[in-house]
């Protein structure tokens, strides 16, 4: 009987881990972002703070890319690409629209296979 009662107990902590390792409240994340200024860095930054559930989230234009902090438990890269996008920034896998792109300032844009 006792070695049942411990291999449940020892089952349920390794499902109880898996679970926290699923869910990080601290993730750290690296996601592709097209822009060009200092312009494009603030409303990049701004959209991504946006989303409850951001820690952290800065913008690298050498780079093209955004480093975050996230609570998995809050939010996902997706809800962080979602609300990029609709500030006319386009992610690897969430394009803005031609109405949201069109809204960013003429310094900014960054498509080079649409005429401006």
């Amino acid at each position: 009987m006792k070695k049942i009662v411990l291999v449940v107990v020892f089952a349920l902590l390794g499902m109880n881990a898996n679970a926290q390792e699923q869910l990080n409240k601290n993730k750290k994340v690296e996601i592709e972002v097209n822009g060009n200024c200092d312009m494009c860095k603030k409303r990049i930054e701004k959209a991504a703070y946006s989303v409850k559930g951001v820690k952290s989230a800065t913008w690298h234009v050498d780079h093209q890319d955004l480093h975050l902090i996230i609570d998995e438990t809050k939010c996902t890269v997706l809800d962080v690409e979602k609300a990029i996008a609709k500030v006319g920034h386009d992610t690897k896998d969430v394009k803005a629209t031609a109405e949201q792109y069109e809204k960013i300032h003429g310094c900014c844009k960054y498509r080079t296979d649409e005429v401006h």
